[in-house]
């Protein structure tokens, strides 16, 4: 029978005694990392070589750790800078959505926050976060009717 083991990657000590307690009784090997030590364990390599010669059912690589022998398994690949790139921000999708709704109402910030949901004064804050200038769509509204 092969041995389970379980990495938790936490800084919440009241999770990480938990499932000690638990995992302890189901005889399953056990590690903690915080977030800052798992990564800044994944950058050196010797860490990952040992991480995958321990583990036999985890293959180590440049990237995350994936299951080796099946592509449904409990383990989780812990998010990369090279798996960052494929994900776009909340940040971005909402200031995308802001842009979107400005040139849609072409620069009508009022009538763009009531088809965002959101109040006028939580979009002008936004278009200042984000940067977003309001007077470009304005610009194309006029460029139209000419």
């Amino acid at each position: 029978m092969s041995k389970t083991y379980l990495i938790l990657v936490s800084d919440n000590t009241e999770t990480v005694e938990t499932a000690k307690k638990y995992w302890e009784t189901h005889d399953v090997e056990f590690q903690v990392y915080t977030p800052e030590q798992w990564r800044s364990s994944l950058e050196n390599p010797s860490f990952r070589q040992q991480l995958g010669a321990n583990l036999p059912t985890l293959s180590a690589g440049m990237g995350s750790l994936t299951p080796s022998y099946s592509t449904s398994s409990n383990v989780l690949p812990f998010p990369t800078p090279s798996m960052d790139s494929k994900v776009q921000k909340m940040d971005d999708i909402e200031a995308k959505a802001i842009e979107n709704a400005i040139s849609q109402y072409k620069g009508n910030l009022t009538e763009a926050a009531k088809a965002l949901g959101i109040g006028r004064a939580t979009l002008y804050r936004k278009v200042k976060q984000y940067q977003i200038d309001p007077s470009q769509a304005r610009k194309k509204k006029v460029a139209q009717a000419a």
